[in-house]
């Protein structure tokens, strides 16, 4: 088995799994529910992650995470309430998980 991607963003993960669905490829969610350890582990450690269980799969579902990370907007830097600058592609903050507000520069 082959990490293939991992983020803290719902919507992001869904997206990846949908299509290695649609694409019969077989994969595991590992750190699901990981986030109850958040405060004892660092947050990135607690991002649930998409594991390829063939790895001769593994360059065609890169492809499909590309495909998917090539989509995603960059909205600009943001300062989180905890004080922490974040790069404009994340919805929360990699330091305290708090979710991007609307607006939020």
């Amino acid at each position: 088995m082959k990490k293939i991607y991992t983020s803290p963003e719902q919507y992001q993960l869904g997206q990846i799994i949908s299509m290695l669905e649609e694409d019969g490829i077989a994969h595991v969610i590992r750190n699901e529910f990981l986030s109850g350890a958040l405060g004892e582990l660092p947050p990135h450690e607690c991002w649930p992650q998409i594991w390829i269980v063939h790895e001769e799969d593994y360059e065609k579902a890169r492809a499909i995470v590309d495909q998917a990370s090539a989509a995603i907007t960059d909205l600009g830097q943001w300062r989180c309430d905890c004080g922490e600058e974040n790069e404009g592609t994340f919805g929360s903050c990699w330091k305290c998980g708090r979710e991007r507000k609307t607006g939020q520069d």
